[in-house]
């Protein structure tokens, strides 16, 4: 390796400072002299050659950013002229590297320094390793070269065998940055500089060939992109030409599918349409025989349709919301009273400025229950119109698949936004009220349970974030009003039900049917009927005999279709010359019209045609899909000569309610004498239980206290009183437990006619509930014990005779 020289000449030269450029050992430069430091340096290096004789000396020194380098090079003018631009110059070779001392004085404007010269012995020859780098360097260096054709300094590369000339020529590299020639500047070792000089080149040569390969690909691309261009234009020229032939416009480009440009102008919330500037730059690389694209714009299609910053205003006169419910649905006071509270408190919230807190806005979800014809779906529409909203109706009936709720994947074909989405679509705004319909019709298969799809839409706590599979970003639903309908709650999961404010609807008095039907099904069956309001005209007394003995429901469902049948009637009569019109129906008409009764209470039937006109039969109450009803129980002991034994039971009847006849057996097995029963006929002889009306499936504890009344009358050979109805579970111990549905059980005693009614003391407070005119009507015994129970239902055997009526009870 070569070594410093040890031996040391002092030489004092004017500075030429160089600007962000350097300048090695064997580099030949031109200079303009038309800057005042190279000019200086120069003028004072032809003085002190003219003083000394010889050739003009300068020190070219890097300036970097103001800084002087530690390191020059010694270079001697060769000669000055004038430049190929017509302005002076200066021809400049540099011999050899010195090291900057102090500062010294001499001839000239110029700046004088003391320098040293750096002198390198090169060993000769050169050991392999240095062989090695010198024959690398000039593989890379001419690789390099003939990349950009310069194959006259190749040739010139080729011909140098001096290492530190080696180095130095990589001076001339236009890819080494200023820093890069300082550190070849001030590194003395050739050999290492050499090192360097193969390590930059390479990288360059590494970067250019990632380089000229991305060039390529690019080219590429851009070829084919042109190629594709001009075949698309001249495809929309056939295409043109062959509409102008067949007489219809141009396929021009439609403004509607510039959809960047859409959704710039949409108002979209920022998370939206961050979202949506994502899909239009995917658009905009994918061609369009793609069926990415399609997916694409099917997506933004939906997604600015839908109305995210749109918001209808409520109406917070209350009063007046409170008017038009009462004018469109009689009764139903608890959900009027929950509509008000809604609006009196969303009116307080935004006059204190809490219309948002925590991202949440003040929805309301609640779950109407009750029998079917009672108004649920109808008082959706009446609720969006007391509060100035919009309404949309979601089926529910029968789905089966999650994906109806959130979404399909958009990685399907055909892929649909969820049910929920679309209905805010419908709507137009992001406040509607969404109706529910039939939530507890709901299934679930291999395709996922819809019902726990809906657990985040109608949990106040989540809904805001809800994320739709299709769309992938989140909807805001804290402001809309859900109310979902239901005839069974038992249906609907708990999970679900607990996120829902339960409201029931427990069906109508007779009173308030008549109401209904004057001032709601009346008139609105007489518009389809063609009739006018003034020509027929229905009396009370019909109304009321059409509400109790022609239907018999919780709703007004079949009390308008036999409104609208008699409608039909009346009118067909008077096309046929048969009735004049006007024309008031009045009770005794009905028969004529629309034949006889369906459902005639047991009080006016004849005393021998009664169900408990023979002991064993009792009457109970009980709660259906279809609100209240009245159930009869009969019992019967089977022959002694049959050998019968054991407790038999019918009338598709589930577990709970087997369980309670078991018990209501062996609560009269071991009670039978202390209430005067013959309980050996229980011992030798088999009981049957059966529940008329077979194909309906039953179940529940409630029809207790009713079976072991049946068994009593039975064994007693007294008759149940026919106007006495009951309902209550019954214990091992006699006792009277309570039971749920206690107002739908009331309301269906007094569509039946009955008048006494036996409930659980436990279920008095229910009582609050039921109606006024109701509780008039009917003789309410609550009781704890199965005896108080016997001592009211069961008539005394003493009082009782063929064909008698059965009193009452004291």
């Amino acid at each position: 390796m070569a070594t410093e020289s040890n031996a040391v000449t002092p030489l004092a030269l004017p500075v030429l400072p160089l600007d962000d450029e350097v300048v090695l050992p064997g580099m030949v430069v031109p200079l303009d002299l038309s800057d005042t430091d190279v000019r200086a340096a120069v003028e004072a290096a032809q003085a002190a050659a003219r003083e000394g004789g010889g050739k003009p000396e300068v020190l070219l020194v890097p300036r970097v950013d103001g800084t002087y380098a530690g390191t020059g090079v010694i270079g001697t003018v060769e000669q000055v002229g004038r430049l190929s631009d017509g302005d002076p110059g200066a021809l400049i070779r540099g011999r050899g590297r010195v090291r900057i001392g102090a500062g010294t004085s001499g001839p000239g404007r110029a700046l004088w320094v003391e320098g040293t010269r750096v002198d390198e012995a090169v060993p000769d020859p050169l050991p392999g390793a240095a062989a090695e780098l010198v024959k690398e360097y000039k593989a890379l260096a001419t690789s390099w070269l003939k990349k950009r054709g310069a194959w006259q300094v190749v040739d010139r590369v080729q011909q140098i065998e001096d290492i530190s000339a080696l180095a130095d020529n990589s001076g001339y590299s236009p890819f080494l940055t200023t820093a890069q020639k300082v550190q070849l500047l001030e590194t003395a070792d050739a050999v290492a500089r050499l090192k360097l000089a193969i390590q930059w080149l390479g990288e360059h040569l590494a970067e250019q060939d990632v380089a000229e390969s991305i060039a390529k690909d690019v080219q590429e691309g851009v070829d084919k992109q042109q190629r594709e261009f001009l075949l698309r234009r001249q495809l929309d020229a056939v295409r043109k030409e062959l509409s102008e032939l067949n007489g219809g416009p141009g396929s021009g480009a439609d403004e509607s599918d510039d959809y960047r440009a859409r959704v710039e102008a949409a108002d979209l919330p920022g998370h939206v349409r961050e979202a949506a500037l994502k899909e239009v730059d995917k658009l905009e690389r994918s061609s369009d025989q793609s069926p990415e694209g399609s997916w694409i714009r099917t997506w933004l299609d939906t997604v600015l349709e839908l109305p995210w910053t749109e918001r209808t205003e409520d109406a917070y006169d209350i009063r007046g919301a409170q008017e038009i419910l009462d004018a469109e649905h009689s009764g139903l006071q608890d959900v009027k009273e929950r509509i008000t509270e809604y609006l009196a408190v969303r009116k307080r919230r935004a006059d204190r400025g809490l219309g948002v807190v925590g991202g949440r806005r003040g929805g309301a979800v609640l779950a109407l229950v009750g029998p079917p014809g009672v108004g649920k779906t109808s008082l959706g529409e009446s609720v969006a119109h007391a509060m100035g909203r919009k309404f949309v109706r979601v089926a529910l009936g029968g789905v089966r698949d999650e994906a109806e709720i959130r979404g399909h994947r958009r990685t399907y074909v055909g892929a649909l936004p969820g049910r929920i989405v679309r209905a805010i679509k419908e709507a137009g705004s992001m406040n509607p009220v969404v109706l529910l319909d039939e939530i507890d019709k709901v299934g679930s298969d291999f395709r996922g349970d819809p019902a726990a799809a809906l657990l985040e839409v109608l949990d106040p706590a989540q809904n805001h974030t809800f994320r739709d599979h299709y769309l992938e970003v989140e909807l805001d639903l804290s402001d809309v009003v859900f109310l979902a309908t239901a005839n069974v709650l038992e249906a609907i999961p708990e999970a679900l039900l607990d996120r829902m404010e339960l409201v029931r609807l427990d069906g109508y008095t007779e009173d308030e049917k008549v109401v209904i039907a004057r001032d709601h099904l009346l008139p609105r069956q007489l518009e389809r009927a063609g009739l006018e309001q003034d020509e027929v005209a229905l009396d009370e007394s019909a109304l009321r005999k059409l509400a109790g003995e022609y239907t018999r429901e919780a709703g007004v469902r079949n009390l308008e279709r036999a409104v609208a049948r008699l409608l039909r009637k009346v009118a067909a009569q008077h096309e046929l010359g048969e009735r004049e019109l006007p024309f008031t129906v009045t009770e005794a008409d009905l028969r004529g019209l629309i034949g006889r009764p369906h459902h005639v209470p047991e009080s006016a039937q004849d005393p021998a045609e009664r169900r408990t006109a023979v002991p064993g039969v009792a009457t109970g109450l009980a709660v259906t899909g279809a609100g209240g009803d009245v159930l009869f129980v009969e019992a019967s002991l089977a022959d002694p000569e049959t050998g019968a034994s054991g407790l038999t039971l019918t009338g598709q009847l589930g577990d709970v309610m087997k369980e309670s006849a078991q018990i209501a057996l062996s609560f009269l097995r071991s009670h039978g004498a202390e209430l005067e029963l013959p309980v050996a006929d229980l011992k030798d002889r088999g009981a049957h239980i059966h529940f008329p009306a077979g194909a309906v499936p039953k179940d529940g504890p409630s029809a207790g206290i009713t079976m072991t009344t049946a068994l009593a009358s039975l064994l007693s050979g007294r008759l149940v009183r026919t106007d006495v109805a009951m309902t209550g579970e019954v214990s091992l111990t006699g006792r009277v437990l309570p039971i749920g549905g206690l107002k739908q059980k009331l309301l269906a005693a007094h569509r039946a006619g009955i008048t006494t009614v036996v409930i659980p003391k436990r279920n008095e407070a229910d009582l609050d509930d039921v109606p006024a005119e109701v509780l008039d009507t009917l003789e309410v015994h609550p009781v704890t014990d199965v005896r108080q129970v016997l001592e009211i239902a069961l008539a005394p055997a003493s009082a009782v005779r063929p064909g008698e009526r059965i009193p009452a009870a004291a």
